[in-house]
């Protein structure tokens, strides 16, 4: 904290990890328990707790806590029903329909990539990604659409926190990644082999907006079982006309 810019205030900082703390872990938690998430003494999350439960952000249950769903209402606001997410989700629509795929936008933020909008398909065996759920950028399809279509220095910063190995196929040397990036920019639109999962192979396409802004994308993720290339790029062929018009809809 000892970096902090003066106008920011630190007690706010740590009411809000306390709320990412507890949205992570999808349980109801102690006030031990989330000292220990966020690195801090016991009576800072207490106190930090209590101010969140006065707020109605959190709720109390004998002795734990878990988020209450104003956190819900607040979100809301973002996924409303403008003519932007109505067009952005009658995309999603028709490539679900000719694919039979459950198909996802999602969109930057932060360091990472959120899924906004989903319509799930036919197909009983899927990937189950979940609106809200969070994506890291460097070995997700979808993540290396936003570093590729997003600003240079942006990237570079991702690049040097460095890149773990999540999966057995991984980038994790820098060069290389940015020499995907460049292939992604070139080709439009990225694929993800076994890069994020050891069992899923994904597929996004950027949706270019006005000013030629890539605030999201489309994607489309399934178990490797069903997810080679060749279905992948029958899935890249279905998808990238809707996701092309959906583009210029939006002013691309």
């Amino acid at each position: 904290m000892a970096d902090i810019d003066g106008n920011i205030s630190a007690t706010a900082l740590k009411a809000l990890a306390v709320l990412d703390f507890i949205g992570e872990q999808r349980r109801p938690l102690s006030v031990q328990e989330v000292a220990e998430g966020i690195g801090a003494d016991r009576a800072t999350a207490y106190r930090m707790l209590m101010t969140l439960v006065h707020a109605g952000y959190v709720v109390r249950e004998d002795k734990t806590y878990r988020l209450s769903f104003k956190v819900l209402s607040l979100a809301r606001y973002l996924v409303s029903d403008d003519e932007r997410s109505l067009q952005i989700l009658g995309c999603l629509r028709q490539i679900s329909e000719e694919t039979g795929e459950t198909v996802h936008y999602s969109a930057l933020d932060n360091d990472c990539a959120v899924l906004v909008f989903r319509v799930k398909g036919i197909q009983r065996v899927s990937v189950d990604f979940q609106i809200g759920d969070r994506s890291p950028l460097p070995c997700t399809s979808i993540g290396k659409v936003l570093l590729a279509y997003g600003d240079a220095r942006f990237s570079e910063k991702i690049i040097a926190r460095g890149l773990p190995k999540v999966a057995p196929k991984t980038i994790t040397d820098p060069e290389e990644l940015r020499r995907e990036l460049v292939h992604i920019r070139a080709q439009g639109y990225a694929y993800d082999d076994l890069e994020f999962s050891d069992d899923m192979r994904c597929l996004a396409i950027p949706v270019f907006e006005r000013g030629g802004q890539v605030p999201g994308g489309v994607a489309i993720s399934g178990p490797s079982s069903r997810f080679d290339l060749a279905k992948l790029n029958e899935l890249r062929a279905t998808a990238m006309p809707h996701v092309l018009e959906l583009g210029r809809r939006l002013g691309g």
